[in-house]
């Protein structure tokens, strides 16, 4: 744990080097670990005021759940420094690992969208966003259709099994729908997707994403095929280009 806390902490030298040469073009995260939280608020002490720094993202061990209370500093670390915190899920991190019957096509296809789901649900649920007013929440490339469905499924499992914060002041829908949660979209799923969530959530979530360096981007063209979405209204490209990811992590 020790270890790791110094290779966060010479990330972010790193990235205070080399953001600073571009600091309102080079953006990236703080990185804090559940492991070590005092420690993670003082690098989000340290560090969330420079340009660079537009988010906090937690590190969490294994079956260390996001709602966890000891992660409680952190979060008002974030929420004084007016941070967005994000969430990434990774490949390797395959959900329900033990019955993916050995098959990296299902692991793959469906560790990202649960994730996310799993750390929404999680958060929101939680009322986090009830105690820590200036937070804002955000998923990168895990997809985005699913944020209709998820929405709805949330709603009816906080009555329906409960298991949530005691006093939760609104669904989780609401939530969703506050202008506090926002979500990047990965190319592959479409205009008519943008279209389908705008339409049932708002169209002041989605935030383009170019999903560089992967293999699945489309960079250097990412933009352009974007802007080749003629379905979609100038507003809602502006949105989506511009206005939302401005919202979620501030101005460059």
């Amino acid at each position: 744990a020790n270890l790791h806390m110094e290779f966060l902490k010479a990330e972010h030298r790193f990235l205070d080097d080399f953001c600073g040469a571009y600091p309102h073009r080079l953006k990236s995260l703080i990185m804090v670990s559940a492991r070590r939280v005092d420690e993670s608020v003082s690098e989000i002490q340290r560090w969330g005021s420079r340009p660079w720094a537009v988010g906090v993202r937690p590190i969490l061990p294994l079956d260390f759940p996001i709602d966890h209370p000891d992660l409680d500093p952190i979060w008002k670390a974030a929420d004084e420094a007016g941070l967005c915190i994000v969430h990434h899920s990774f490949a390797w991190g395959y959900p329900g690992y033990r019955d993916l019957w050995n098959n990296p096509f299902l692991g793959r296809t469906a560790s990202h969208p649960w994730a996310a789901m799993r750390a929404v649900a999680a958060f929101l649920g939680a009322g986090l966003l009830d105690r820590f007013p200036n937070l804002r929440f955000a998923v990168l490339e895990s997809g985005f259709g699913w944020l209709p469905f998820w929405a709805r499924r949330m709603d009816d499992q906080v009555e329906y099994v409960g298991y949530v914060a005691e006093g939760l002041k609104h669904k989780p829908s609401e939530y969703m729908t506050s202008g506090r949660f926002f979500c990047s979209i990965v190319a592959h799923e479409g205009p008519e997707m943008v279209e389908v969530v705008n339409r049932l959530l708002g169209d002041h979530i989605l935030m383009f994403g170019s999903d560089y360096p992967h293999y699945e981007s489309h960079f250097p063209g990412s933009v352009d095929q974007i802007l080749g979405w003629k379905r979609l209204s100038e507003d809602t490209l502006r949105k989506l280009l511009w206005e939302n990811p401005v919202r979620a992590f501030g101005e460059p």
